[in-house]
């Protein structure tokens, strides 16, 4: 059997002009939340989905300060990112009915941050019985859902949460 995976749409990035600036600065400015992927915009920090998902409704918890190390992001800043995490945890649980979830951080290159210059949270849901067939004998993660299905279905649940005003 051959090892091969239809991508096209890879191509558009591949093609596409690179940005030395972080993306976790640069998104936000953009001010286009459903091309970015972007969820939720509070006072200090941002909810977006990644661009390359370990599942759907993996999404990113990141604060607006371009900081590397999270010690160092002010006490007000660090309870807005705790609470915007608690948040999008039970949000996507809610919208895809995870049984579970990875929550996790890298912190710098040797612990495998891709971005190890602005820290953030990864929120990935998770399901009894999801590494099947594909990933464990093919090697192949299997996505059912488009990344912009998964902002349409994940925005109307930041943008209830959030018409109640800021929790913080």
């Amino acid at each position: 059997m051959a090892d091969v995976v239809w991508a096209p749409w890879r191509m558009t990035y591949i093609l596409a002009e690179k940005s030395t600036e972080c993306i976790f600065c640069e998104r936000p400015r953009e001010q286009h939340d459903a091309k970015n992927l972007i969820l939720w915009r509070g006072r200090t920090a941002f909810v977006l989905m990644n661009l390359y998902p370990y599942n759907n409704g993996h999404l990113m918890v990141v604060p607006r300060a371009h900081e590397a190390d999270l010690a160092s992001l002010p006490r007000d800043q660090h309870e807005e990112l705790a609470e915007m995490l608690r948040i999008a945890i039970r949000l996507v649980g809610q919208a895809y009915r995870a049984q579970g979830h990875n929550v996790g951080m890298n912190l710098g290159r040797a612990a495998g941050a891709g971005i190890a210059e602005h820290v953030h949270w990864h929120v990935v849901p998770r399901w009894n019985g999801d590494t099947n067939f594909m990933p464990v004998l093919g090697d192949t993660k299997v996505m059912i859902e488009h990344l912009q299905a998964s902002w349409d279905r994940l925005r109307p649940s930041f943008d209830r949460e959030y018409s109640k005003g800021p929790a913080w």
